[in-house]
């Protein structure tokens, strides 16, 4: 017997899969998904997690020889739509190949305090566009045992499709937040006993190295947009240590993901007592 939920979409117009259009315009999904209170996942795999982690799937959007895998993932009552690759393409505007577009129920957002609570160690991405770069860093956050990450209001979406797909799905599982008032949420911080260290390959007063030797039992390490780097601001007035990376090869600086995981891993906790 056909699987009700299963429904076949013949026209990208189609009021049902409104909220899967877009999908390469990075700026409208921002605002839309924030008002509408969704995200999409894209594939199997993210899907999966996201659903794991306690996240309301709203509907799937897949090709039809799918549309089974899709139902088998779907909770009851969530609608799978199909369509073909027309379709598909002219609604997400692009040839969608990662397995199935879900479209899932924004958390709620968690307060900054929330997340430092208890914690060891904070990424804090300040302004970084790359919706890549934000969820490579979700990735080495979680690889590498970081408690949290805190993004400024002028970062990238987390929950942004490009963003969680390359975290592989971690943006679920680390927690985050967005702050408004970057200055103010990396003064509480200081204030609740973090050292924040800012992480910069010019106007540094020390390295990895260096910190490495005796990291500081609470850390913030903050990570600066491609090109610009972290703002002046930050460098001067919030920063308790400023550290670059040893280079070589005539290299001056890395990826901003990169370089964050280089340094979270370089300042990893040592031992219980830390």
């Amino acid at each position: 017997m056909p699987d009700p939920r299963v429904v076949p979409i013949d026209d990208p117009a189609d009021p049902r899969v409104a909220e899967f259009t877009t999908l390469t315009d990075a700026g409208l999904r921002r605002s839309r998904e924030a008002a509408e209170g969704l995200y999409i996942a894209e594939g199997a795999t993210v899907a999966r997690r996201a659903i794991a982690a306690g996240h309301r799937v709203r509907a799937f959007l897949v090709p039809p020889g799918t549309a089974a895998d899709a139902a088998a993932l779907a909770p009851a009552g969530v609608p799978v739509y199909t369509a073909g690759p027309a379709v598909m393409r002219a609604v997400a505007g692009f040839d969608v190949h990662r397995g199935p577009l879900a479209s899932m129920e924004r958390p709620d957002p968690r307060s900054l305090a929330d997340v430092a609570r208890g914690a060891r160690r904070l990424m804090l991405l300040e302004d970084l566009a790359d919706a890549s770069n934000v969820g490579a860093v979700f990735r080495s956050a979680a690889a590498l045992g970081a408690d949290g990450v805190v993004v400024s209001n002028r970062c990238a979406d987390p929950l942004y499709r490009r963003a969680v797909r390359v975290s592989m799905g971690t943006v679920f599982q680390v927690p985050w937040t967005r702050v408004r008032d970057w200055g103010d949420a990396v003064e509480w911080l200081r204030n609740v006993g973090f050292v924040v260290v800012v992480l910069s390959p010019t106007n540094n007063t020390t390295t990895l190295d260096a910190m490495a030797a005796d990291p500081p039992r609470r850390l913030a390490l903050v990570v600066g947009a491609e090109g610009p780097g972290v703002r002046p601001r930050t460098l001067t007035h919030r920063a308790d240590v400023v550290a670059g990376i040893p280079m070589a090869g005539g290299v001056s600086s890395l990826n901003a993901a990169t370089a964050a995981a280089v340094a979270m891993w370089a300042l990893r906790p040592h031992g219980e007592g830390q």
